[in-house]
């Protein structure tokens, strides 16, 4: 049945077991001494440039960025001579940062002054562009701040180099604003895929040799995961988002910041180009669970599934490339099925918890993004309001089909696992309610985001459940320690 090769790597990523999604080894946290210039600007370019201190950096201060980037020298031959992919990936996240500080930056102090995003600027210079399309184009993706190499996955430092993935021991590379909100906001992203490889690990167990035990591991993968992904509302308060969210808006989708597009000076003929922004959505955990359980075939058939598999593009061609293999292994309802009606059951729990995942990223949306901004645009290009309950629906569709298929079977579920059952059929009602009132709030002309957040049934309000969560002495909920065997693995002990 398996279609999977042992890994997929091209030498930055190795996507597989052992690292997961992450880096297959720490990101460079500085460009070498020969970039001096360009590492000098992202060191300066933050807002806050050292908070504690109170010093301001360049994108405090308006239009101080047009001066930077004009006494930036063309760094094009440099990086055409650059082989490392790490240096090279250093160099892409350095030169997209330095491109969204100068596109964005006025419609972040409009946004300061008015509370609406302002126009943003139509022309890259030549200086920018030039060697950041060309270092995109050997690393294959496209020349836009990005979630792998730019923002999140490839941004991250360790604090103390031989502890954890903890958000709270880790640090971004290169910041926009510099508040603690936003490196709480992408490093949790990091700490959440520090624990793929127990995912992946699962996914190519059962590849090899389907069995309700590789099904057992991939829930608890995916139960410590949410674990972590609901430590948001501590990392990053939501009603800070926007100090820096403008800056990782895309091109595509936004025309109210952007218009028809914008210019890379030197590149593409000088025709306008339009891409996609840096979006949590272009994450690997989700999709890879979709394919797995067979999710992918419950998608709507609408442009919002289009967006969704459109965002596949914006992922490093080895992502890319694992997606297509799980694809081809077929996984849907009647590959679990063959193994009885406890395996449809644990198909059940794991697709409740794409469903929480996916939910929880909705109430993060409902507040730190509805509750800050009338922009109806999120930053990848879609809609705020239709985008997550799309897939949402699909997710709650597609549980209805595995519980009727239960019911179907006749079989009795083992003891084992009864009280899992029962608990997904008694929700299954109160989740379907849950949407359904959002979306009749959501059609409303002038909707009320606090209306569609209180929606949210009390077993779900992950808000005011931090407390409940099991504290480790820094504050981070306890969810594994790191294997001697992986640097980047982390043991789940969540079960049942």
């Amino acid at each position: 049945m398996s279609a999977l090769k042992q890994s997929y790597g091209n030498g930055f990523w190795e996507v597989g077991p052992e690292f997961g999604f992450l880096p297959k080894s720490a990101p460079l946290a500085r460009l070498p001494p020969h970039y001096a210039d360009l590492q000098t600007l992202m060191d300066d370019l933050p807002i806050w440039k050292n908070l504690d201190c109170g010093e301001h950096g360049i994108l405090a201060h308006e239009g101080a960025i047009v001066d930077r980037v004009a006494a930036m020298p063309d760094i094009l031959e440099k990086v055409e001579a650059e082989h490392d992919v790490f240096v090279q990936a250093a160099l892409f996240r350095a030169l997209t940062f330095a491109a969204s500080a100068y596109l964005l930056e006025p419609s972040h102090h409009e946004q300061k002054r008015s509370g609406t995003y302002g126009k943003g600027r139509k022309v890259l210079p030549s200086n920018v562009a030039r060697p950041l399309v060309h270092v995109a184009s050997k690393l294959g993706v496209f020349p836009y701040l990005d979630y792998h190499y730019a923002y999140s996955l490839g941004n991250y430092l360790k604090k103390d180099p031989s502890g954890s993935f903890e958000y709270t021991n880790l640090d971004m590379a290169c910041k926009f604003s510099g508040t603690r909100d936003e490196i709480g906001f992408i490093m949790l992203h990091v700490d959440i895929d520090s624990h793929s490889p127990a995912l992946l690990e699962s996914i190519w167990d059962f590849a090899r040799a389907p069995s309700v035990a590789a099904l057992e591991r991939n829930l608890a993968a995916m139960r410590c995961i949410n674990e972590r992904r609901k430590m948001m509302w501590e990392a990053s308060q939501w009603k800070n988002y926007n100090d820096f969210r403008v800056f990782i808006m895309g091109i595509q989708g936004n025309d109210i910041i952007f218009d028809d597009g914008v210019v890379y000076a030197g590149c593409f003929d000088n025709k306008v180009q339009q891409f996609r922004g840096q979006s949590g959505s272009q994450d690997d955990i989700v999709p890879t669970a979709d394919i797995f359980t067979g999710l992918i075939n419950f998608y709507p058939k609408n442009d919002l599934t289009s967006y969704l598999l459109d965002m596949r593009r914006y992922r490093p061609t080895v992502v890319q490339e694992f997606f297509k293999d799980l694809e081809a292994c077929q996984f849907s309802l009647a590959t679990f099925e063959a193994l009885g009606t406890d395996a449809l059951v644990l198909l059940n729990a794991i697709v409740d918890q794409i469903f929480i995942f996916r939910n929880g990223h909705w109430m993060f949306v409902q507040k730190y993004i509805m509750a800050n901004t009338a922009y109806p645009i999120a930053t990848g290009g879609t809609p705020i309001t239709s985008w997550l309950p799309n897939q949402i629906q699909a997710c709650l569709t597609y549980q209805g089909v595995i519980q009727s298929r239960i019911a179907e079977l006749g079989a009795c579920v083992s003891s084992e696992y009864a009280a899992l059952h029962q608990s997904l059929r008694e929700s299954l009602g109160k989740k379907q309610e849950m949407l359904a009132k959002q979306q009749q709030e959501l059609v409303k002309p002038h909707f009320d985001c606090n209306v569609v957040f209180s929606a949210n049934p009390d077993f779900l309000r992950e808000d005011k459940g931090l407390a409940s969560l099991t504290l480790s002495p820094t504050g981070s909920p306890v969810c594994g320690a790191h294997t001697p065997s992986s640097p980047h693995a982390q043991q789940c002990p969540f079960k049942f």
